[in-house]
């Protein structure tokens, strides 16, 4: 049986700017809270209704600055509309980003207010050998995006449409 992703805990600070950030710019609602054993709470986040929580603030963090154990929690979306609205959001509320294009992604990468690293994405329409890496333009047309991307990346080993690599992924996955 395969595992799929459900959900992180990250240990956190300040609850209510965590929770402002969460809530108010990403978009989470919380699902529950309450206390745990060594007398912390924990609290729980999600936007899906199929998923209980996808992150969780366990409360307690002792020191301030950025993480050193996880790099960043990854998001997706749906489509590039919704990325883009996810972009504006996050320049409104005078958030800095760095967007990032992986070939078989567009990402945003910021941090939230505790310096958690977040990338929030939409898949391309290709597969690509990783690590890639290129900055793209927020402000290129879809279509420009786009072929930007291809143009950009199908010079890279393995580039492919994603449904042919993700054909490939199963049949491999089925040997297992």
């Amino acid at each position: 049986m395969a595992l799929s992703w459900s959900h992180t805990v990250i240990i956190v600070k300040d609850e209510q700017t965590m929770l402002d950030f969460y809530t108010r710019v990403l978009g989470f609602q919380v699902t529950d809270r309450g206390p745990i054993a060594d007398d912390r709470s924990i609290i729980f986040l999600s936007q899906q209704p199929d998923e209980h929580h996808q992150v969780g603030f366990l409360l307690g963090r002792a020191e301030a600055g950025p993480s050193n154990s996880v790099a960043h929690l990854a998001f997706r979306t749906d489509d590039m509309a919704e990325l883009r609205a996810r972009i504006a959001k996050l320049e409104a509320e005078g958030v800095a980003y760095r967007p990032t294009s992986h070939g078989n992604t567009w990402s945003v990468y910021f941090q939230d207010p505790e310096m958690n690293g977040i990338e929030i994405f939409c898949a391309t329409p290709w597969h690509v050998r990783q690590p890639q890496g290129e900055v793209w333009n927020t402000r290129l047309s879809d279509a420009e995006l786009r072929d930007w991307t291809e143009a950009t990346f199908k010079s890279e080993p393995e580039f492919s449409r994603q449904e042919d690599y993700i054909a490939r992924r199963r049949k491999e996955l089925a040997k297992t």
